[in-house]
């Protein structure tokens, strides 16, 4: 698996992060509990709740969603129902990572090409999300240390 480094700065704050391949090996237990997770998930409720959230705390990104109408505040986004039904679709995907856990790479191909090419979305941000990744890893072995 080849790995990318990258350097994130933010302030005087520097993360780095490798980004591996999308190629990621689940075993049985992991791919049993992500699906057992995920079918809890009530994408319809909250799929508008996460994007706007997004769209709320990092306004820059509703650059993005410039034909959703009305953003102009935190009540008008989470009332908006194009960030409803988006936010769904956006959930929606991520259900189908849960199914194609063995073939990312294929299952997003078409939504890599729309946020690189159409939508020029900085990958700074997939970047950023895969420093939190790699922190959420480090809590989750820090608090399951006494149990090796």
């Amino acid at each position: 698996m080849e790995k990318q480094q990258h350097r994130l700065a933010f302030g005087t704050l520097v993360i780095t992060s490798k980004l591996p391949d999308t190629m990621v090996h689940f075993t049985a237990e992991e791919r049993a509990a992500v699906v057992s997770l995920w079918a809890k998930v009530n994408v319809e409720l909250v799929g508008g709740e996460v994007l706007g959230r997004l769209l709320v705390v990092y306004p820059w990104t509703q650059r993005f969603f410039d034909n959703f109408g009305n953003l102009s505040s935190e009540s008008a986004i989470m009332g908006n129902p194009k960030v409803k039904a988006h936010g769904k679709k956006v959930l929606t995907s991520f259900g189908n990572a849960v199914k194609h856990m063995d073939d990312l790479k294929d299952t997003f191909a078409e939504l890599s090409e729309l946020h690189c090419d159409k939508m020029h979305v900085d990958p700074e941000n997939f970047k950023v999300q895969a420093a939190w990744q790699k922190l959420t890893t480090a809590v989750a072995n820090a608090l399951a240390h006494r149990y090796h």
